[in-house]
């Protein structure tokens, strides 16, 4: 037990103080605080100036100068509307020279409804000219209601919403609201651990590449059995994805948090990372354990394949390609989580850590349902690690050219010879 936790300590250690992983780690962190600030970025950089859009509007009927006045129509709009007293070229001048950003003529059509004429030095921003469109528009419904003899109130009326009432019989489904909170937690485990199996899997069969690669394995499998150095690796590069995860998602959480005012709760909020059921959060705890397992012992008996670390790429790229198609079918299932194809793919062993807490966390699903995909997860892993530490026992041995699954019968006959 003793050899395990150095090889596991050498593991950890060697890569925790790389400069890579120091590195990356960094960046990744510096990029999460970034996003989490970019609001006040944003603010820092705009300055103190007042972002909206000053146009100058020009209204020869006098009309409408009410209704466009700065609390009517144009509040919260993003663009200030001013009334000019002089001509229309004497306004297009101030526009030119960038006194304004633009100018607005309001004149009437043949039906006595409002029609304008937008001028400006650019009319590249359509954001200006959206917002502007719809001010005349609610000016000619206002206008025209009014024409017509119809009162605010019941305009009002009218377009007010619907009211809908939704009563839920199947006391077992889970309502929207539920799932809502639930979504935000789906998201990040699922993202969580596709970049876990894609980095670290392809860590581990690096590593072992590497190790054969530079003669390193021979002195290793002589001073601890072969299948221990394959467990300890896969354990010390878990504790290495742990330790990164928590810096980050850990970063993330506080920075995140120093936003209270701007974005924090609004961000957990809309994201479903609260009030959610404590029992969910074990369950993913326990899939992201069970999924990484699986890919890292397959990963393992890859990389004992090859000799040179010019291999691994090829080699993997089925695992890699797996851990793909559960990420594509998991996206998929948040809007269909009660499918069929959802429902089946969540007990195949190599989909379920992704589609079966999918399903957990969207749906209310029948506990044995959970235990049966657990279960057949659980005796997948014990027999792929049968199968792994046979193949990485005369996998380490082999030398030359590889980069073949056709190499696992040999690699198994030479773990028959030890």
């Amino acid at each position: 037990m003793s050899k395990f936790w150095t090889i596991v300590s050498h593991t950890y250690f060697s890569r925790v103080k790389s400069k890579s992983f120091i590195i990356t780690t960094a960046i990744t962190l510096a990029i999460i605080i970034g996003l989490a600030n970019l609001p006040s970025i944003i603010d820092m950089f705009s300055g103190d100036e007042d972002s909206s859009e000053q146009v100058l509007v020009i209204d020869d009927s006098e009309r409408y100068s009410a209704y466009l006045a700065e609390d009517g129509l144009s509040q919260g709009t993003g663009v200030a509307y001013e009334f000019f007293e002089g001509t229309e070229e004497e306004a297009k001048d101030a526009v030119v020279n960038e006194e304004y950003d633009g100018l607005l003529v309001i004149t009437t059509d043949e039906n006595n409804l409002p029609e304008g004429e937008y001028y400006a030095n650019r009319i590249t921003e359509s954001g200006e000219q959206i917002q502007i469109e719809q001010t005349l528009q609610q000016l000619k419904v206002i206008v025209g209601t009014q024409e017509a003899g119809i009162d605010q109130q019941t305009l009002d009326t009218i377009y007010a919403p619907v009211t809908l009432q939704t009563e839920q019989l199947d006391d077992s489904a889970r309502t929207a609201e539920e799932m809502n909170q639930s979504r935000g937690l789906v998201y990040v485990m699922l993202f969580v651990l596709y970049m876990t199996v894609l980095v670290y899997g392809q860590m581990i069969a690096t590593d072992v590449a590497t190790e054969k690669s530079s003669r390193v394995m021979e002195l290793l499998i002589s001073s601890a059995p072969p299948i221990t150095h394959m467990f300890a690796k896969i354990v010390g590069i878990a504790f290495l994805g742990l330790t990164q995860v928590i810096v980050l998602l850990g970063g993330g959480y506080f920075a995140i948090q120093a936003n209270q005012g701007t974005m924090a709760g609004e961000f957990f909020e809309v994201m479903g990372l609260t009030n959610n059921d404590p029992v969910i959060y074990i369950y993913a705890v326990v899939f992201f354990l069970l999924g990484y397992f699986l890919y890292a012992t397959l990963a393992a008996m890859l990389g004992s394949l090859v000799s040179r670390i010019e291999d691994v790429n090829q080699l993997v790229m089925p695992m890699v390609m797996l851990i793909v198609i559960a990420f594509i079918l998991a996206v998929t299932g948040l809007s269909m989580p009660e499918s069929t194809m959802i429902t089946v793919t969540s007990y195949i062993p190599f989909f379920a850590p992704m589609i079966m807490f999918l399903r957990i966390g969207m749906l209310n699903i029948p506990i044995w349902e959970i235990g049966l995909s657990i279960g057949i997860l659980v005796l997948t892993i014990v027999l792929f690690a049968a199968l792994a530490a046979r193949v990485y026992k005369g996998g380490v041995l082999m030398y030359g050219k590889s980069g073949s699954l056709k190499d696992l019968k040999r690699a198994i006959n030479l773990s028959k010879k030890e």
